[in-house]
């Protein structure tokens, strides 16, 4: 945090202006003062005691303007630099923890705030993750879920909250005008165009009464949602779903006067960023523009940041079966020859659908797909939790077994093998498919994966030869 001392001393560097017209402000009060000390020497008076007594007031008052001058100067200056640093950290970052380290410190520091608690819907999965950090101390106190509701569920009015009640309204003592039973423009007689627009249709309609909000348990915080121009107005639907998550927070970090502003993207609300403190005083407006600030630019960062995650997913995926492809899988060997302890084997199975060229000519490609993406599924459903399977090319899959013995590849190889033979594929015309199997492990931790590959790709094909439908060992 900055300490007032140094913002104090950074006035210095004020706009020449200023400093020009406190120095002739300066230069009249000392010539008055002569003036005033001279008249008091020569001759006194009551008129000259009450001029020098009006002098000090004055120059008390102008030292105070020029000290208030000073600090909302460096005020300024410590909040647009806050804003610029933010803004550095952001553009450095790719990864969404970077990016909210990123604002933790500067917006702890700028805001004067005990905590601030970044809530936002993971990528990867439906749930709201809430992360509290001490601003004082600058570590993450805590972390936990809120439910995918809080930001998904409709933006109702929050318990309390002023909302207008229907009156109902008597039909039958309407006059056949408006009486939307009767009336030739009511809904149900009105031209097609009118239905779909509702212009032309009577205003007054019967309507039930709506049940008075009843207030929920008492909470004894209090939440401002600060918005780009102001606080946001009470029908906002981002505005409600802000104050929702802040109650959220309140409620499960204990904390007390909360300002919150939401996190949104093209694609609507991601999150909610909050700063808390103990103090039920207003918060200032340098508070307010700097959350506003740093919320829009965490906002652009994590699309950004969420866009890369899903882009180098789509690149890393097969799009027909949904399995890890070919460059995902030859990566995630070469990360784990890295680290490769002594004591690890590693196993390589190679699955191959057999005769799928004759099922394509067959049936026809989109059947192909069919029969490829249910063949993804029963090679998931067979391997182990640890194992990796993925797309190879064409007909041909891999699966990487985490610490086999060549018994154990073996017989995650006959578990795949009889998952794809037991598929049901009569819906598109296939009465069975086969796939063959070539397995093989190293022990050796020198021994590199792409030779134990080339191991199971050659039993695979030894597999083919020997008739199909079958698992062969290396």
């Amino acid at each position: 945090m900055t300490a007032p001392t140094e913002r104090r001393s950074s006035g210095g560097a004020e706009d020449p202006r200023i400093r020009r017209s406190w120095l002739v402000f300066a230069g009249a009060f000392l010539g008055l003062g002569l003036i005033v000390g001279v008249r008091l020497i020569t001759e006194t008076g009551a008129t000259d005691w009450l001029l020098a007594i009006l002098l000090v007031v004055l120059g008390v008052a102008a030292v105070r303007h020029r000290i208030a001058v000073q600090d909302l100067d460096a005020g300024r200056r410590a909040e647009a630099e806050s804003f610029a640093r933010i803004l550095q950290g952001l553009s450095r970052s790719i990864s969404p923890d970077a990016i909210l380290g990123a604002i933790v410190e500067e917006l702890g520091s700028g805001t004067d705030a005990d905590h601030i608690v970044i809530v936002r819907r993971r990528p990867d999965a439906r749930v709201l993750e809430a992360t509290l950090v001490n601003a004082r101390t600058g570590g993450s106190t805590s972390s936990t879920l809120f439910p995918i509701g809080d930001l998904e569920d409709p933006a109702e009015p929050l318990p309390g909250a002023r909302v207008p009640v229907a009156i109902p309204i008597e039909v039958a003592s309407l006059p056949p005008a408006m009486r939307p039973d009767l009336a030739a423009g009511s809904i149900e007689g009105a031209p097609r165009e009118l239905r779909r627009s509702g212009r032309g249709m009577p205003t007054a309609r019967p309507v039930a009464p709506l049940s008075p909000v009843v207030p929920a348990g008492h909470d004894s915080g209090s939440t401002t949602v600060a918005g780009r121009n102001g606080p946001l107005r009470e029908s906002d639907p981002d505005r409600i779903i802000a104050e929702r998550i802040a109650r959220r927070a309140r409620s499960v970090f204990g904390l007390r006067h909360t300002l919150v502003a939401p996190l949104s993207t093209d694609d609507g609300m991601i999150g909610a960023l909050l700063i808390s403190r103990r103090t039920a005083a207003a918060w200032p407006a340098a508070a307010h523009r700097l959350l506003v600030g740093a919320s829009v630019e965490a906002s652009a960062a994590l699309s950004r940041a969420y866009s890369h995650r899903q882009a180098e997913a789509r690149a890393s995926t097969d799009g027909l079966t949904g399995l890890p492809n070919r460059r995902y899988f030859d990566e995630f060997c070469a990360l784990l020859a890295r680290r490769r302890r002594a004591e690890d084997s590693v196993g390589v199975l190679m699955v191959d659908i057999d005769k799928f060229k004759v099922l394509n000519d067959t049936h026809g490609h989109q059947v192909g797909d069919e029969v490829l993406r249910a063949v993804a599924a029963a090679i998931v459903g067979a391997v182990r939790e640890d194992d990796v399977p993925a797309r190879y090319g064409g007909e041909e899959f891999a699966v990487l077994l985490r610490n086999p013995t060549l018994d154990i590849a073996v017989e995650v190889g006959e578990r795949v093998r009889a998952a794809v033979g037991d598929l049901d594929l009569d819906r598109f015309g296939v009465a069975r498919v086969s796939v063959s199997v070539g397995a093989a492990v190293a022990d050796d931790p020198d021994e590199p994966i792409s030779a134990t590959i080339a191991q199971a790709d050659k039993a695979l094909y030894d597999a083919k030869r020997r008739g199909r439908d079958r698992v062969v060992a290396a």
